[in-house]
């Protein structure tokens, strides 16, 4: 209860148990992922080429651009060999909506590349907390390298706005200046504490949620809407009526994400048994 009436106390003990939990050397706890999504373009000084996919979160592409850098398109496939002709590259992995999951190992690579021109590699891990193991996150001290944490999705607090950018010291020095003192609020910062700590928790609901997102993908298949890729947490499914889809869903009490590029739709979890039930029957009705 304290915590609403004092200023956010940044000596807590959130980072340590954050850097704990992320198993990395250095973090900045920041407004939830958006608010580091919106600064890191305009630390990047001068005019620069970022590649990024196409069908991704929109934001990073409207904040470089806002910042006066240049967007390009990358395909998955073409990363590999398109990498030399750009100054950084922006990965969400898994990559929100496709689902697609970029190994350590192909990470590691491009950022060496990279790093031989001083270029930043930034890894949005979101969706990542189901799988850990294939996160970036140890390796984050490294020079250019920057991973983006959430504890809107896993952990279900996207009201407590709380994100973490762990990079370099050097880095998130500049970056807290930029965005000035007591991002987080104090009952944020204790919650996040709490739930960062809890590993039980944590331990279950990695279990649960791979079982739901085999669940989800299951009931979509089954009604003729097979998904194109997906993990844990969302199912996608690309589809040429999107757009009428989507909006029987909405008839029905349901949001979906919409994507036009490609045309698809993505499903997220149901919250609960009710939910379950209105969405299968929903889905009786769509005609593929």
């Amino acid at each position: 209860v304290s915590a609403w009436a004092r200023l956010p106390e940044v000596d807590d003990e959130l980072v340590k148990i954050a850097t704990q939990y992320y198993n990395c050397k250095n973090l900045l706890p920041v407004a939830g992922s958006q608010a580091a999504i919106q600064a890191l373009p305009r630390l990047k000084t001068g005019s620069s080429s970022i590649g990024m996919l196409q069908t991704a979160y929109a934001e990073h592409a409207h904040a470089w651009q806002q910042a006066g850098h240049d967007v390009v398109i990358v395909k998955p496939e073409n990363i590999n060999n398109d990498i030399d002709d750009l100054d950084n590259l922006l990965i969400i992995n898994p990559n929100n909506p496709t689902g697609q999951l970029f190994t350590v190992h192909e990470l590691l690579g491009w950022h060496d590349r990279l790093q031989q021109k001083n270029g930043w590699l930034i890894v949005d891990e979101a969706f990542m907390d189901v799988t850990p193991e294939n996160s970036l996150a140890t390796y984050s001290q490294l020079n250019g390298l920057i991973v983006l944490r959430s504890l809107g999705k896993f952990f279900g607090l996207a009201g407590a706005r709380v994100g973490f950018v762990l990079a370099q010291t050097s880095l998130l020095n500049e970056l807290s200046d930029l965005l000035g003192p007591w991002t987080v609020t104090g009952p944020s910062r204790f919650i996040t504490s709490k739930a960062l700590v809890d590993t039980h928790w944590q331990t279950r609901s990695r279990q649960q949620l791979q079982l739901q997102g085999q669940r989800l993908h299951d009931l979509l298949l089954q009604h003729g809407l097979n998904p194109t890729g997906g993990c844990a947490l969302f199912q996608w499914v690309k589809h040429t009526g999107f757009a009428p889809l989507a909006e029987h869903f909405r008839q029905q009490g349901i949001l979906v994400r919409e994507f036009k590029q490609p045309g698809s739709l993505r499903f997220g979890l149901p919250a609960n048994n009710n939910q379950w039930q209105r969405l299968a029957h929903a889905l009786q009705d769509v005609r593929t």
